[in-house]
């Protein structure tokens, strides 16, 4: 195989040159009035390139076509309320597709939440106003929507001008600059304002789909579902647009139950929920979709990582944001390199930008199809340090974003602590002690439950959270006024002077608090699965001879093996009702047939649904107690007895053992 990145797109792209170059030709010789001959010659090479390019375009449609029709066939993903014909950008996912989800699921948890000590949480989806007026999301998570000045159809902006620009360059009609020109302005794209969108729409004369009609100037579109918490319509609140803001909130419980060790990751998986505002491709644009997400809490001062050794030799294709400007490509290096020469901008990052690279590896992710792509300048928020996106490329879709890196620096804790007046500061050990001094409201309960009643608690809470800043214009008050007014939560509180002592002293202080900083990967579940089910598809011959399969690794496939029999004779079934009954008491998913379908019509069956591995039961497991094991992959096979299956096909899906070497301990098996 090429050790270039890419290849498909390589090879695409390469066609996609030559024929502009080829258009380029015709072009200049037509206005140099060149003889007839060489125009003819030079109109011949466009055809040629022309071709070429159709081609590819039709390959690459002819395997996304095959794919979305076996997930529909084979039940993996169909459209919600399909009978009532559908609604854009919601999917359930079927038998097969359901399993996968929860098999990669349990395989993410075992690589990042067992493997790296995270504390998972389950939060609920429906979030206050407040919170998400906060973190930023009303204000901000929206995308530029522009319409159809006649039909009123919906696009986003960005999209239109990516998709304008792709077609404008497979056409082969610009020239080598004008190439680079316009990949600069799709790189960037995303990280465009409204007005910025708007006239490169004008000047690229980009018009509605489907209609060629005007569009109107791009405008922002809040993303988040709003809802009413309660009947009384006095709280409002939306279906949260991502899981992070639930760990945020929640940070304080995380370090006391982390025992205040810094740093710790924290985990959700969860749905959540964006108005697209034109879903149209399918598990890549969806309104309600699963994520699952890390935040991993650390000293601003100190973003090393603890396990930085293990990953820092491990190459990686990275797509830094200098290179992506004009004809960018992705360059090959370490890890270690990356944070060396300060591209990558700290250790954790990597770490956490290397592991997601194994995870996907081992996902069935073709190494070749998986780069890491940095954020522009522009295109990251204010606050953030640094932030990368992992992306797969796809037939029919080119680079998609499947998983979020951003160090997020440490805007949420500082925003939330803020806005709800709680400490969610961590403490660090100071090299040498200090002695501070200490102002504190301390309440005389006596007298202030007397005054207060009910009340006094809360007043009691707030006085023991105030800051030193606060105590000193709350002894100013009593000073002067002998009394002071307190609101907390809405509620007003009048305390005197007789209710608190202000104490003032000196302590020793062995630590100093900081708002931690965040790193925050993040995984789109849909977007995940679909990638794999497109790099694990292979076809195999064509017409009758044709045969569809999904490599899936066993480590994730939703059924692990598939038990069949070789004929329908006697005394096969009980003997594949008790391999079954073996294997899911492990609990191994497993399909059966003991139908009297060929068994090569039972294998074909099996990979097509991703089936790793086939257990063949034939007159000879009567009496030697074999079974065969075929592995999807290679169509390799292996005898096996009976007593060792469960154990066999539980190490080959754990990854604990390869098929070559179980052909090693029992032989390869040729019937």
């Amino acid at each position: 195989r090429s050790s270039e990145m890419d290849e498909e797109n390589i090879k695409f792209d390469a066609a996609c040159r030559e024929l502009a170059d080829a258009t380029q030709a015709l072009i200049a010789l037509k206005k140099a009035k060149a003889d007839k001959k060489e125009i003819d010659v030079a109109k011949k090479a466009v055809k040629k390139q022309e071709k070429a390019v159709d081609k590819l375009k039709k390959e690459q449609k002819a395997l996304k076509d095959e794919l979305e029709g076996l997930m529909l066939r084979r039940f993996f993903v169909v459209p919600s309320f399909e009978i009532y014909g559908g609604v854009a950008g919601l999917y359930d996912f079927g038998p097969p597709g359901s399993a996968l989800k929860d098999q990669f699921l349990d395989f993410w948890r075992r690589h990042f939440v067992i493997y790296e000590d995270m504390l998972e949480i389950t939060s609920v989806c429906v979030t206050p106003y407040k919170v998400l007026e906060t973190s930023g999301h009303v204000a901000k998570f929206a995308d530029f929507m522009v319409k159809d000045v006649k039909e009123g159809n919906c696009f986003r902006a960005d999209k239109l001008l990516e998709q304008h620009i792709d077609k404008v360059i497979e056409s082969g009609a610009v020239s080598k600059e004008k190439r680079a020109e316009l990949l600069t302005i799709k790189a960037k794209a995303d990280a465009y304002t409204a007005q910025e969108l708007g006239e490169q729409l004008k000047v690229l004369k980009i018009k509605a789909p489907g209609t060629g009609n005007e569009l109107t100037e791009p405008f922002p579109f809040n993303l988040m579902f709003s809802t009413q918490i309660g009947p009384s319509g006095h709280s409002p609140g939306f279906l949260r647009p991502e899981t992070a803001q639930s760990i945020f909130v929640n940070f304080k419980r995380l370090l006391d139950y982390n025992r205040d060790r810094m740093p710790f990751a924290a985990a959700q998986i969860g749905l959540a929920f964006r108005n697209e505002i034109s879903p149209r491709a399918g598990l890549l644009r969806v309104r309600e979709f699963l994520q699952a997400e890390i935040e991993h809490f650390v000293n601003p001062n100190d973003k090393s990582h603890v396990r930085y050794d293990e990953i820092k030799g491990i190459d990686a294709w990275l797509f830094p944001r200098e290179l992506q400007e004009g004809e960018g490509k992705s360059v090959k290096m370490t890890f270690g390199e990356a944070v060396d020469k300060k591209i990558i901008d700290n250790q954790t990052l990597a770490y956490f930008l290397a592991r997601t690279q194994l995870f996907l590896h081992a996902c069935g992710i073709d190494p070749l199809k998986l780069r890491f792509r940095q954020h522009l300048k522009d295109e990251m928020a204010h606050y953030a340090a640094d932030c990368w996106d992992a992306e797969v490329f796809l037939r029919g879709y080119k680079w998609v974003e499947v998983a979020g890196h951003a160090d997020r620096s440490a805007y949420d804790l500082k925003v939330h602590m803020a806005a709800s007046n709680k400490d969610l500061q961590a403490r660090a050990k100071l090299d040498t002690p200090k002695i501070i001094d200490v102002v504190e409201a301390a309440p005389v309960m006596k007298k202030m439950g007397k005054a207060l009643g009910g009340g006094a608690k809360v007043v009691k809470k707030y006085l023991t959270e105030m800051k030193k800043e606060a105590v000193a214009s709350l002894e100013k008050d009593l000073s002067t006024a002998g009394q002071a007014k307190l609101t907390i939560d809405g509620k007003e509180y009048t305390i005197t002077s007789e209710m608190v002592e202000i104490k003032k002293y000196q302590k020793k202080e062995s630590t100093y608090p900081y708002i931690p900083s965040v790193i925050e990967p993040s995984f789109g579940v849909g977007r995940i699965i679909y990638s794999i089910l497109d790099n694990c598809l292979e076809v195999k011959g064509k017409g009758k001879d044709k045969r569809t399969l999904l490599n899936i690794p066993a480590v994730i496939a939703p059924i692990k093996a598939g038990i069949f029999t070789v004929t329908s004779k006697e005394g096969l079934k009980e003997i594949a009702d008790g391999v079954r009954k073996s294997l899911v008491e492990e609990g191994l998913a497993v399909q059966q047939d003991i139908s009297s379908t060929t068994i090569g019509r039972k294998y074909a069956k099996s990979d097509e649904v991703g089936i790793p591995f086939g257990i063949a039961i034939d007159d000879d497991s009567k009496t030697d107690k074999c079974v065969t094991i075929r592995d999807r992959n290679s169509w390799k096979q292996a005898r096996v007895p009976i007593v060792d299956v469960p154990d066999t096909i539980r190490r080959l899906c754990r990854m604990k053992m390869t098929f070559e070497e179980l052909i090693k301990k029992y032989g390869e098996f040729k019937a």
